[in-house]
């Protein structure tokens, strides 16, 4: 199994200047490809690692703001060819399919295999891949769900964008990889989460490695690689900085970049 991040923005500053780049991330194991949160730019970056978009098997969204959501319909045609090849699976909260402002268009549901509702507690099997909703998350008035995946005997954690909740980690607990969004640097009376919120979850939930991702400005200019070291140092739980064009191979919890022609010049 291993996780392709296609983009480690977050919040409007750095996502609208891709001063670091958007599109969530891809799991693959075995023959199964599901992206989860496809922000704006998913679908080019998944081309720009090689990645056939007519192969994804599943798509989930955590909710339905457009930094998570941006290229949904645009993978589910890609996916099926227009139509002409049916298939895929689609993941959501009831808000995102069904509600006043829904971002997954009519026209395309009909291509799909199926869409499934997610909330909390539910289960959805896309091949071999298991995807969970592990955590009712507060944030900005939309259904935000955290993430279980299961596979190849595997457990990967998604806190996604939320407002912090004392004891939230423990719905991570058993994670072998625990990816948190963390858009600030210091705590913020705002619905998402900071490093030092990270540093809490990590302690809570004990995995064996922590992700940091979805970087607004104060972390991208405070440095990755920085803010890593920080949250590692005060949670003692290893911890690495998502990049887009890495992937983290689980077999051996090892990243690396990606050897790829780069044209749009991201450092």
């Amino acid at each position: 199994m291993r996780i392709i991040f296609l983009g480690c923005s977050g919040g409007r500053r750095i996502t609208f200047t891709q001063k670091r780049a958007s599109g969530g991330f891809l799991i693959e194991s075995e023959n199964t490809k599901v992206h989860v949160d496809p922000g704006p730019g998913a679908f080019i970056r998944l081309i720009q690692v090689g990645v056939d978009p007519a192969s994804i098997d599943g798509i989930v969204l955590s909710h339905r703001h457009l930094d998570h959501s941006a290229d949904v319909n645009t993978l589910i045609e890609a996916r099926t060819m227009g139509g002409w090849n049916p298939g895929g699976v689609v993941v959501a909260p009831e808000d995102a399919i069904n509600g006043d402002d829904p971002v997954i268009f009519r026209y395309h549901r009909r291509q799909l295999e199926r869409i499934e509702v997610l909330k909390e507690g539910s289960c959805h099997v896309i091949g071999s891949v298991t995807v969970k909703g592990a955590l009712k998350h507060t944030h900005h008035g939309v259904e935000t769900y955290g993430l279980l995946v299961e596979t190849s005997g595997v457990r990967v954690g998604y806190v996604t964008d939320a407002k912090y909740q004392k004891g939230m980690g423990e719905a991570y607990k058993g994670c072998n990889v625990l990816i948190i969004n963390t858009t600030f640097k210091n705590p913020r009376n705002l619905d998402h989460l900071s490093l030092h919120d990270a540093v809490e979850i990590l302690k809570e939930a004990e995995p064996e490695l922590g992700v940091i991702t979805h970087f607004g400005a104060e972390v991208v200019f405070w440095g990755l690689d920085r803010a890593a070291k920080w949250v590692q140092k005060q949670s003692g739980i290893p911890v690495l900085a998502a990049r887009e064009f890495r992937f983290l191979d689980l077999s051996t919890l090892f990243m690396e970049k990606l050897k790829l022609k780069n044209p749009i010049g991201i450092q």
